[in-house]
């Protein structure tokens, strides 16, 4: 299959599902990694311009722990509106991806970026389909299935279903670790280790389903998405 995984900012997609992702790469999946902003405003001392680029490399380095490709949107951060423009490039990077199964934000998490991102995937994958609606990208032949990963510390989020990632934990932190601009940042802005954070989440959520480690995901029951075999890995 075709995964993508759809995150507002560079690193995440490590939080909150880079464990699922690693496993789908282990059993011969496509992964693919995009991020909707360039991750320009999340830094105390670096300019915007020189934080993108910072961002955008670490990014790269990231995916390719696991074999992932990696690509932009390239909104700046904290402005991501769900208006006509720009829908019309979540349309067409979906066109472009053509996934079997997405993974992105839950419509309720924390952030505002995360909730339009979350709204806006859902409005494209939909719309992508449709050959009427001409963009850059020929349409996609369908409406794929949607997981919604978890919010950042599980704050009101009821998951419906978990990934073991029990042997993926290690490689989850050395995706996240590629983000050191964002390691620093996270400590500095929120007195977060979130290396630890990472893996006390998963730890909890492995508590539930009683494996070591886990992810968590809510599918989007919504017809003609539903499918009868499992997609999570």
């Amino acid at each position: 299959m075709r995964i993508l995984a759809v995150g507002a900012h560079p690193d995440d997609i490590e939080i909150l599902c880079a464990g699922t992702l690693a496993k789908y790469a282990s059993q011969g999946h496509d992964i693919i990694m995009c991020h909707a902003c360039v991750g320009d405003k999340g830094h105390f001392h670096i300019p915007n311009d020189e934080l993108a680029k910072i961002r955008r490399k670490e990014a790269q380095l990231s995916a390719s722990r696991i074999g992932a490709e990696s690509i932009t949107i390239g909104l700046p951060d904290c402005e991501v509106f769900n208006d006509r423009a720009t829908l019309a490039l979540f349309i067409d990077m979906i066109r472009m991806t053509r996934p079997d199964v997405i993974i992105t934000h839950s419509p309720n998490d924390y952030m505002p970026d995360h909730c339009v991102v979350s709204q806006l995937v859902y409005d494209a994958s939909f719309h992508a389909s449709l050959p009427n609606w001409k963009t850059e990208h020929t349409y996609h032949d369908k409406v794929p299935p949607i997981f919604y990963m978890d919010c950042v510390a599980g704050v009101d989020f009821q998951p419906g279903e978990y990934v073991d990632i029990t042997e993926f934990i290690e490689k989850k932190k050395e995706m996240m670790m590629c983000h050191q601009s964002q390691v620093v940042w996270l400590k500095e802005h929120d007195n977060l280790d979130v290396i630890e954070f990472i893996e006390d989440c998963a730890k909890f959520r492995g508590w539930q389903c009683g494996v070591r480690y886990a992810e968590a995901f809510r599918i989007v029951d919504r017809w003609p998405r539903l499918k009868t075999e499992r997609l999570l890995p």
